[in-house]
């Protein structure tokens, strides 16, 4: 009898709202781990296209042909330097979480910021339509304000 009603009790007290939160931050903090070791492996195969167009691409075909480089090159490689750069941000911001256990807005932000640029700057007037310009644009707009309305707020806040 002593052993079952020792049994119950350590069930009730595993069935704990604070037993249960730490268990289901247990598992975030497992899971951010996961998704940063998933981002460093994504890097790194940004960071290999990267210098395989480089070499490959550009090196080799301006040296064979003796020519300008076309712009079609160029935005791919500045596309390529900016997924780089995105997933560098993303890893920053899975960092930040593991660190202080808090999703850093600003950080996001910027993050999104960073990836309607590289749509901007590989935009190709040829191929994309005026309000797909206006998407873009608006999206600029809307995660500025979001940025200005963070910053400001965390000053406040300090």
């Amino acid at each position: 009898m002593p052993r079952l009603r020792r049994f119950w009790q350590k069930l009730a007290e595993a069935g704990s709202d604070q037993n249960f939160l730490h268990a289901v931050e247990n598992i975030e903090v497992l899971i951010a781990k996961f998704l940063s070791v998933l981002m460093i492996i994504v890097t790194l195969v940004s960071v290999y296209d990267l210098c395989i167009f480089l070499f490959g691409s550009l090196l080799i075909k301006s040296l064979s042909q003796a020519s300008d480089l076309s712009k079609d090159l160029l935005f791919e490689a500045f596309g390529l330097f900016l997924n780089v750069l995105i997933a560098l941000e993303i890893l920053a911001n899975i960092t930040v979480y593991l660190k202080r256990h808090t999703v850093q807005y600003e950080l996001v932000v910027i993050t999104s910021l960073i990836a309607v640029a590289r749509k901007i700057i590989i935009f190709d007037i040829e191929k994309k339509n005026a309000v797909d310009l206006i998407a873009l644009s608006s999206a600029v707009l809307a995660l500025s304000l979001s940025y200005l309305i963070i910053r400001f707020s965390s000053r406040r806040n300090e």
